[in-house]
């Protein structure tokens, strides 16, 4: 997806073609200083530098930071699902398509991604509380992964992977929590070997 920001050129020839940039790859550079700074602490001028373009692009394009953030986090949410999606898609029963959701929780709360950490979590916190479109957006969230956890606990019981005695509710909120409770845990800098064994043992809410 691009977008054509419009041109300076005031020739008397014309103003010719608008350049144009990635807006994809200039939001996948801003939500990277998102997250790991915040938002308050990013700069419009951190923010510009990493996207790789000059202010007023970014302001043409996005109008100010709030929208920046909140392009970004669109963006976030839309990256991450279809990598979620492409790894549930591989596995089969409802129990193996919770594991797989919980293990990718666990390999994005290591490493640099790790340290990165999640920008919905960060923004639960850090705009959220006094701005109602980001709440609203952190809410949604929240909520979808939720029902996506309920869903799959269920198809775990009714294809026999799952106990029928759990609590699919009560459950999905306590897998909620921990899944993201690892993206804050990831930013200390935990191994895979700890975050794998974190996955393992938040499974057995479901045994």
């Amino acid at each position: 997806m691009t977008i054509a920001p419009p041109s300076t050129d005031a020739s008397p020839r014309g103003r010719g073609r608008p350049r144009e940039f990635d807006v994809e790859a200039a939001l996948d550079a801003a939500l990277r200083v998102f997250s790991e700074r915040g938002y308050h602490a990013a700069s419009i001028s951190e923010l510009t530098e990493a996207m790789g373009l000059a202010s007023g692009s970014v302001y043409k394009a996005f109008g100010d930071k709030r929208g920046i953030f909140l392009a970004a986090f669109d963006r976030y949410r839309a990256v991450r699902r279809g990598l979620l999606d492409a790894e549930l898609a591989r596995a089969e029963t409802g129990r193996d398509k919770l594991t797989a959701l919980v293990s990718f929780f666990a390999s994005s709360s290591h490493g640099e991604t790790g340290r990165q950490g999640c920008l919905v979590v960060g923004s639960a916190g850090d705009l959220a509380l006094f701005d109602s479109e980001a709440a609203e957006r952190v809410a949604t969230a929240f909520m979808t992964d939720e029902t996506l956890l309920a869903d799959l606990i269920r198809l775990g019981q009714s294809d026999g992977s799952i106990s029928a005695d759990i609590d699919s509710a009560a459950a999905a909120l306590a897998l909620l929590c921990l899944t993201k409770g690892m993206r804050v845990i990831g930013k200390t800098g935990r191994s895979g070997e700890e975050m794998a064994a974190a996955a393992e043992a938040a499974m057995k809410l479901v045994t």
